[in-house]
Parts: structure tokens; sequence; C-alpha cells
């Protein structure tokens, strides 16, 4: 394992937006996300824990780090989204209002806040694009979950849930799903990089991309059109003054679909950003969906082509598609810009 993978890994953060404020986590800690499911209150739970949840034959804790941070809570929806993370001993929750992507960050620009304990939830910043990130220390986060006699605010935290039907038989079923996952199996130790994907739709196909490869991904994004370029590149984006290429990843795949009027006619442009052997390519995909892990023995190994193997995740067919035959193929020509 070499010392420039190492360093991506390091760097590489989930992040999610709490109210106006975005944080991160490490993708190193970084189980599943998914949209917010019902959660069990009993009544004895400590005030700093807004529920718990049955995960994969675990009961974690779910906390809302405006609590640590001295922020009003506001009333949850349907559509906040759960961020399942685990340090080295214990996996819980994080309620957030929306999961933003994944991106590489620089180390020479976070910023270490020079006070922090071992109880502070926030332990960095991070400037992007003249945004700060605050970068959450999950260790003290696990730290104060074990203290049970910590004093926080007195709030009715069950009144905070959604109260219509709708919303509680959606979250309900979510909660029923999650029970009913039988492929994801957790081990022991660290969950290496390579055990973990993000996953995406190209029309109603689901596809997936190791996580070692993954440098960011961004939900929307503005590309430029180059004249006279082969058919399957989109264009050129520009990334914080880093000009990119973008492969169309349906056309580049020659993958078709009958109702053929529907392709391309999304405004939004969501791009999975990988790094391969020194290459840099955006991928154009239809749909991001989720980060999960999955072990490597369960999958079924396909033939050396552009697709690496697949298997099936919560009752769902992925194709894992392989990156390193991509991007050495000779259709694709890097030019400096």
């Amino acid at each position: 394992m070499n010392s420039n993978y190492l360093e991506q890994k390091k760097n590489s953060h989930l992040c999610f937006q709490i109210g106006e404020s975005k944080y991160a986590v490490n993708t190193g800690n970084v189980l599943e996300i998914m949209k917010l499911p019902a959660l069990d209150y009993p009544q004895k739970l400590a005030n700093n824990i807004v529920g718990l949840l049955k995960y994969n034959n675990f009961v974690i804790n779910v906390v809302d780090i405006r609590f640590y941070l001295n922020i009003d809570v506001p009333p949850y929806s349907a559509n906040n989204e759960l961020l399942i993370v685990k340090t080295d001993e214990v996996i819980f929750g994080i309620i957030t209002d929306k999961i933003l992507g994944i991106s590489s960050f620089d180390s020479t620009s976070v910023d270490p806040i020079p006070f922090v304990d071992n109880k502070m939830v926030v332990e960095s910043l991070y400037k992007q694009d003249h945004e700060t990130i605050f970068i959450v220390n999950i260790y003290a986060l696990e730290n104060l979950l074990k203290q049970h006699d910590s004093h926080y605010p007195d709030v009715d935290i069950p009144s905070l849930f959604p109260k219509d039907e709708a919303s509680k038989m959606t979250m309900q079923l979510r909660t029923q799903a999650i029970a009913e996952k039988s492929a994801l199996r957790l081990v022991s130790g660290e969950l290496h990089a390579k055990n973990k994907y993000i996953s995406f739709n190209l029309y109603d196909d689901y596809y997936c991309i190791s996580l070692d490869y993954v440098k960011e991904v961004l939900k929307d994004t503005s590309i430029t059109r180059v004249p006279g370029t082969p058919d399957f590149i989109e264009g050129i984006m520009n990334l914080r003054g880093d000009y990119i290429t973008v492969i169309n990843l349906k056309k580049f795949l020659e993958i078709s679909n009958d109702n053929s009027q529907d392709d391309n006619k999304n405004d939004k442009n969501p791009v999975i950003i990988i790094k391969c052997n020194e290459l840099k390519l955006a991928l154009l995909i239809d749909k991001i969906n989720e980060l999960f892990d999955f072990q490597e023995s369960d999958f079924n190994e396909l033939s050396d082509s552009y697709y690496a193997s697949e298997f099936i995740y919560n009752k769902t067919l992925y194709t894992v598609l392989n990156i390193d035959k991509i991007t050495s193929d000779k259709r694709i020509i890097v030019t400096e810009m």
C-alpha cells in the first residue's frame, strides 16, 4: 500500500449539512448513509441520544450533534438523512439535514483548533471555496456517549419527529428495510476502503465504484461542452481551478435505453470524480445513491472488461465498474488544458 493511497484515504471526507453550516467526517469511519428511519425511544434514554436503531443485529445510538454544540434543534422530517459511523469500539448514527457528497481535503488547508479536548465535537476547520467546513471528531462523540452524567438541554425529543401519518409510514418502512438486510456483514477490526463502495444509477440499473478511486462526489456540476471531441466526452468542468474531462458513462459503456428521449434530460449533472494511475476524470451519471460496505468474498467475478464483478446487496443487483480498465482505454486522450 503506497503513501499516496494512505494520504488520499486520510484526507477523504463525507460532507453534510446541519442548519446553515457544513460538517465532515473521514470516510474511513463511514459505514452507510440513508434517509431517516423511525427510531425507538425508551423512556429512560439519556437526553443526549435522540433514539435507538437496530442496525445489522446491533442496537445503536443515534445522536444529533446540535445538542453538543448548544444549537437549537428544529423538528425533523422524513427528508432528514442518517449517517452511520464507527470508531474502533462502537457504531452509532448522526442525524443530518442533508448529505452533500465526498471531498478530498487538502491537508495544508486544514486548521486544527488549538484548544480541542476529547469532549469537543469539532476538532478542525477546512476552508473550501470561501466556505468553512467543520470537521467532526467522532471519537469525541464516542466519549460523550459514554458519559451518562453529562447535562444537555431538556428537550422533548419524541416531539421533534413527524406526526403526520404519511411521514410516519415512510420512516417505518425504512426501519423495516434495514431490519431485513441480510447481505451486509460487518467484520471486526478496521473496515478498509477497498470494502466501501459508492453506488449510482445509469438509467434504472445499479452500479458502484470502489471508494479507493473516488476523489469527490458532486450532485450538481456545471459542464462546458468542447467541440470536436468524441461523443462520450460530455465536456470539461472547472473544479477549484483544475480542469477535468467529463465522461458520459452511459455513452462510453454503450448503454442504451428503450426510452431514449429521456436520455440527458436531467437539469442536474451529478458526477463522480475518480483518480487512477495519476489520471483524473469526472464520470457523468444519472443519480447518486448511497455509500455502503460489502465484503469482496461475496463477489461474482466477471471477465476482464469494464465490469469487474457483481453482487446482490439489499435485494438489488449491483455491477462494480473496473476503473483500471476504463482509465487505461485508448479512446480516452488526456491533453494539458
